[in-house]
Parts: structure tokens; C-alpha cells; sequence
């Protein structure tokens, strides 16, 4: 199904305060192709370690290309849903550094070498904005439908703040990603990496080279991380429109956020904890309204207000990171699981 088909039966399920239309929508899948397309053909026409500079040059970039979005949607919508889409671009930029989290362990398991690591990197946020681009429609689809599924979500989100808060200190295992082991099986793999290609031939057998391995592994880590990300952002809107766009934006600049902050990403240890908290809190503010659909009375949260909670959150919990690891550098910050390993030493 063509991207537009997909983004055409998005529209279709808005809520009913959004109206965007078909020219609005092409012009913004325009934009995202388009940036796509650049961080794509940089990572296919020079193959290199991402420095510094490079870094800080490419995420303000494209922070700033969020912001102005941000900016001229609200005044082309109006502040309430321009508020939303911020608060939407924030729990999605916070969630994705917890993707980064599972990156750099992906990146150091297999022993990606640095100048790979950009199209890596590429092909694994495609690949995340197109399966959140069907969670958003399916997701945008049921809650027109079933009014319950904000119940549904909420108690998702809860429960998945919960297994995060528990296994906080702990790694996600790339070895026994299911999907990793029946790839190894189903295809044979290279020992060694073959100037940046996917599959490469030998002894006349076509085989798959560890860089394939790697897309497997960050594409199935993404489709996780979609279960949680989508009905988190459901929470702050249900325009599906805003949806789509916040992930998008969030997801362009992972990228260039990888190789800004992997070196500090150790330090954050409390991020896990933080983010276990705002999913909780976006889960309470889905069941209170599913609550306040059924009787009046029942409170919800705005937007606003989870837009400053969010914030505060994310502050305080990098404050108290980098103070705890200032007096404490032997500490290691990890991105948390939602499911403990039976072989993981226990927590002090």
C-alpha cells in the first residue's frame, strides 16, 4: 500500500476538531520523504564516523525544523492543537532516547564499525516511521471505533510503566531477540563486514553480512518500542494527524542525537525510572477520560498540564542523573526491559 494510501485512511480517522487537507498532507509526507531521502543519500554517499560538530550541526537542525513546524501548524490549527502537537513531539523525543539506549547496545554487540553506523541508523528510523505509521492508523482506527480502547491503552501504558520500573536497572538481551535467531537460521551470515552491503556472495552462495543482522535487530527493537510509543501519544491527542507528525519529527532526529550523546547516554541513570513515571501518568490521563466519556464528573487532565508534567519529569530526572553519577562515576546507566533475564545478577 502506497504511503499516501496509508496517510489518506490516517486522515480519515482525525478526530473531528482537525481538518487537514490532501494538499496539507502531501506537502508534509513531501517533507518527510524529502529529509528522509537527504539523511539517506549522506548515508550512502559518504560512509563515515559522525563527529561532534557534525552531530550538534545535524540535531539542531532538525530540532529547529520541528520547532518551525510546530510554530506554523499552530498558527495555520490554533494554540490547542499546536499545544498538542508539542506535548506530543516531547513524549516522543524523550521516549526515543530510551531507543537509543538499545542502539548503542545493538551497535556494540555486533561490533558495528562506526562508518556503518549512519546507515544503520537510517534505515532503522525508515523502518520505525513506517510501522508507527500503521500503529497510527489501526491505533486512530479503534479508538473512533471502540471508545473503551482509551482504557485499553491506559492500562497498556500502565502496565508497561510497571515491568520498566522493575527491570529499570537492566539491558534488553539483542542475543535472544527472537527475530535475530530465526534470521541466523533461515539465512547464513558473514563473520565480517563487507564494505557497508547488506548481502555480498561467496563460494557462489549469496550470504547476509552482519549489517543485516544489525537492521533486523533495530527494526524488531523499533516495533517494540512503537507498542509503547503510539498509545503514549494518544494520551496528549487524538488527532491522528499529530500523531503521525510528532513520531516523525522525533524520529528524524535520532539519528544525529545518536552520535551527539552516546558518550553521555551512561550517565542517565535515572532515565528508565523517569520515563516509567510519565507512560504511568499518560496512562492515568487515558483511563480518566475514558472515565469522563461515561459520567461528567470523572476528571481529565489537559494537555497543558501534562505538557508541564512532562517537562518537569524529564528535568528533574537529568538533574538527579548527573548528580548521582557525579558523585558516584562507577555508576552506568541502563535503558531498562520489560521483562527481567533469568541470568541478570540481582539488583544491590
Amino acid at each position: 500500500m502506497a504511503l499516501t494510501q496509508v496517510y489518506g485512511i490516517i486522515n480519515s480517522m482525525n478526530g473531528t476538531g482537525l481538518e487537514i487537507s490532501t494538499t496539507g498532507w502531501l506537502v508534509t509526507i513531501g517533507l518527510i520523504v524529502g529529509l528522509l531521502a537527504l539523511d539517506l543519500a549522506l548515508a550512502a554517499a559518504r560512509p563515515h564516523a559522525v563527529g561532534f560538530k557534525e552531530a550538534v550541526a545535524w540535531s539542531v537542525f532538525y530540532i529547529a525544523v520541528a520547532i518551525v513546524f510546530g510554530l506554523v501548524f499552530a498558527a495555520q490549527a490554533g494554540g490547542e492543537f499546536g499545544t498538542q502537537y508539542f506535548a506530543g513531539y516531547i513524549v516522543e523525543k524523550s521516549l526515543s532516547v530510551d531507543n537509543l539506549f538499545v542502539f548503542v547496545i545493538i551497535m556494540t554487540t555486533f561490533a558495528v564499525p562506526e562508518a556503518y553506523q549512519h546507515k544503520a541508523l537510517t534505515f532503522g528510523i525508515i523502518t520505525a516511521l513506517v510501522m508507527r505509521a500503521i500503529f497510527i492508523a489501526v491505533g486512530a482506527a479503534l479508538l473512533k471505533l471502540f471508545s473503551f480502547m482509551f482504557l485499553i491503552f491506559g492500562l497498556l501504558l500502565i502496565f508497561t510503566a510497571i515491568q520498566l520500573f522493575r527491570h529499570r536497572n537492566e539491558d534488553p538481551s539483542v542475543e535472544d531477540n527472537a527475530l535475530v535467531k530465526l534470521t541466523r537460521r533461515v539465512i547464513p551470515v558473514t563473520t565480517e563486514y563487507v564494505g557497508g552491503k547488506l548481502f555480498t556472495r561467496a563460494n557462489g552462495r549469496r550470504l547476509a553480512t552482519p549489517l543485516f543482522i544489525v537492521l533486523v535487530a533495530i527494526g524488531s527493537s523499533d516495533l517494540l518500542f512503537a507498542l509503547d510509543s503510539i498509545p503514549a501519544v494518544f494520551g496528549v491527542t487524538e488527532e491522528a494527524y499529530i500523531v503521525f507528525v510528532a513520531n516523525a519529527f522525533a524520529l528524524l532526529g535520532l539519528r544525529a542525537l545518536y552520535f551527539l550523546v552516546k558518550g553521555l547516554l551512561d550517565r542517565l541513570v535515572y532515565l528508565s525510572a523517569g520515563l516509567a513515571l510519565i507512560l504511568a501518568f499518560i496512562g492515568a490521563k487515558l483511563v480518566l477520560h475514558y472515565g469522563h466519556t461515561l459520567n461528567d464528573r470523572v476528571p481529565e487532565i489537559h494537555t497543558n498540564v501534562s505538557l508541564v508534567v512532562i517537562l518537569v519529569v524529564l528535568v528533574v530526572t537529568t538533574v538527579a542523573s548527573l548528580i548521582k553519577v557525579r558523585r558516584d562515576p562507577s555508576l552506568r546507566a541502563h535503558p531498562g526491559s520489560l521483562r527481567g533475564h533469568d541470568n541478570d545478577p540481582p539488583r544491590a
